[in-house]
């Protein structure tokens, strides 16, 4: 099955749009929204309930029983490519995972803090929501995953290939491993070449994510010249990229129908488990995870991509924390640091504010910036809002 990408599907849209407008009666507007929504997100529409003999609309409750309850149940709803499976290719896979279920329940529970998130993000591109799973063939769902050729992250992207989608590598930061810019670099990446090479085939341009694109057009160009259809199916691949999509359709095939598979998968909210908080200036995990009240581990895990232990600053970066923690910290973070006197015997501290620099607050407390490095050990100018600074004796009493 060929499945195109959002742009080659406006027209569909457009036709769906009219059909909508033609839902002129009071009893047919809350089926027209429900169609528009799922229009809008690329699924094809559900058959069409008859009015009652009184022009209303399927029961309201009837229709809301309809609606997804959980990551899972939203993901089986979109799954577009299920027609396939009976391929051997693709069984062949079944019964390779069908052997270990063990492994398929620790790989989706490894998937639970990024799978709704993703869900929504293929979502709303109107890809198929097989796409979502391929961190399922990638990396196990474990985005600290690097591959002895040197792909890393929850997609596996390789050095080059990340630098040219704008991933970041620097000191303490990679940004293969940021869960939430490369997602959005795998989903670019795929439909761009749906788009440039494969007239919006989307499993042509899984094909190549994993091979390259010049392997797999010179697949196709062989596959043409002996009169075959060229579709991804068709190409003599690379035994890794043959059995690439058949993966991601098996491991769909299991979640869409887990008790035929004897799978228990674990429950997942339909809800993003984290929420992205802005950085502007550099920010210490250990301090984000003071000032939200959750456990260190917990931030490391939500943001493997900061690998030095500090959320360095622009670029649109983020930090990722536990959807109900962000607002705290976003309050804490934005609200200046009231200074706090020691317990310590001849000195005091100052909290560092939010604009602070050193040199500032050397002026305001009457000490040099040396000597307040000097106090407090520090190599460099750098400060962070919520930092404890000791302030010298010596030029406390000369103030």
């Amino acid at each position: 099955m060929t499945y195109h990408t959002t742009r080659r599907r406006l027209f569909a849209f457009a036709s769906s749009a009219a059909l909508l407008g033609a839902l002129m009666s009071a009893g047919m507007q809350s089926q027209a929204s429900t169609l528009e929504r799922r229009a809008t997100a690329g699924i094809e529409p559900r058959e069409v309930a008859q009015p009652s003999p009184y022009g209303l609309a399927r029961h309201f409750w009837d229709a809301l029983a309809l609606e997804p309850r959980d990551a899972w149940s939203r993901l089986r709803s979109r799954l577009a490519w299920q027609d396939g499976i009976d391929r051997p290719r693709v069984q062949a896979w079944i019964d390779y995972y069908r052997k270990a279920p063990h492994n398929i329940v620790e790989i989706t529970e490894r998937a639970r803090p990024w799978l709704a998130w993703i869900i929504e993000q293929v979502e709303e591109r109107g890809l198929p929501a097989e796409i979502a799973l391929i961190p399922f063939v990638e990396s196990s769902f474990d985005p600290g995953a690097r591959s002895y050729r040197g792909a890393a992250g929850l997609w596996q992207f390789m050095p080059r290939t990340g630098d040219a989608l704008g991933l970041a590598r620097q000191r303490g930061y990679d940004g293969r491993l940021d869960v939430v810019a490369s997602t959005r670099a795998a989903l670019d990446y795929i439909e761009g070449q749906a788009e440039q090479w494969y007239d919006g085939d989307i499993q042509l341009s899984l094909a190549a994510y994993n091979a390259g694109a010049g392997t797999v057009n010179r697949a196709r160009r062989q596959a043409l010249a002996e009169g075959k259809s060229g579709d991804y199916w068709s190409l003599s691949l690379p035994g890794e990229t043959m059995d690439y999509v058949p993966k991601l359709k098996a491991i769909a095939a299991i979640i869409a129908n887990p008790d035929e598979y004897q799978v228990a998968l674990p429950e997942i909210e339909d809800a993003p488990a984290f929420a992205k908080v802005p950085v502007s200036q550099p920010l210490r995990l250990d301090e984000a995870a003071r000032l939200a009240g959750v456990p260190h581990q917990t931030l490391a895990e939500l943001n493997p991509g900061v690998t030095g232990g500090v959320v360095p600053p622009g670029g649109g970066r983020v930090l990722l924390v536990p959807t109900e923690r962000a607002d705290e910290l976003m309050a804490r973070l934005a609200s200046p640091a009231p200074a706090v006197a020691s317990t310590q015997t001849g000195d005091d501290r100052y909290v560092v504010r939010r604009g602070d620099t050193l040199a500032a607050i050397a002026a305001r407390q009457g000490v040099s910036v040396d000597e307040i490095r000097q106090a407090n050990g520090l190599s460099g100018s750098l400060i962070r809002p919520g930092q404890a600074l000791t302030l010298p004796t010596r030029s406390l009493a000369s103030r």
